[in-house]
């Protein structure tokens, strides 16, 4: 079992300063990988205007060559006071997975990616869809709630019990980003 930092899993009610403390880091981590960070963006719970959250900020941060960033960047985000986690490769494959904060709970995690990567799209999917639907972000909020209640400090089993809302969701994401697409190219 995978243990969840300091304690059990919390869910917070929504911090209306996510997006506060998502700016401040972003700018500090465009600072230390200048025009390599191609892209910054928020996402996860706290990047959707009133959904519960575990109380971390969520970075993807999108660069030109992983393997670049494994030689070279490494550092640089340690130097804002990230933990590099190596052992997610296994389950976070195609993309560099910090965390910030004491050992647990966590405060910032940065998931480091070339943004052709097929997660890069579904994560922000994903966010996009929960932030234009109500009932979906709910629905998250949920499970979410009842899977910290659960799971205790098992954060594989936290994981492992939204897998398939999330997979489900992003399905029904790609659709209605497709749907949108068409239809704003279609003639009047």
């Amino acid at each position: 079992m995978e243990k969840y930092g300091a304690g059990s899993i919390v869910v917070s009610d929504y911090d209306p300063n996510w997006p506060i403390l998502f700016e401040q880091e972003s700018t500090r981590i465009k600072k230390a990988l200048g025009s390599f960070a191609l892209a910054i963006e928020h996402m996860g719970s706290t990047a959707v205007p009133g959904l519960p959250s575990k109380p971390i900020i969520d970075l993807l941060v999108g660069v030109p060559s992983l393997e670049e960033a494994k030689e070279r960047w490494i550092e640089p985000i340690r130097s804002l006071g990230y933990n590099y986690v190596p052992e997610y490769v296994s389950w976070l494959p195609g993309e560099l997975f910090f965390r910030k904060g004491p050992p647990g709970p966590w405060t910032h995690h940065v998931h480091l990616m070339e943004p052709s990567y097929p997660r890069w799209e579904a994560l922000l999917v994903f966010r996009d869809y929960l932030r234009a639907h109500s009932e979906a972000a709910q629905a998250y909020a949920n499970i979410k709630r009842a899977l910290a209640a659960s799971s205790v400090d098992d954060i594989e089993a936290y994981r492992t019990g939204k897998h398939i809302f999330v997979e489900e969701t992003t399905a029904k994401a790609r659709a209605w980003r497709a749907h949108a697409a068409r239809s704003m190219m279609a003639p009047d």
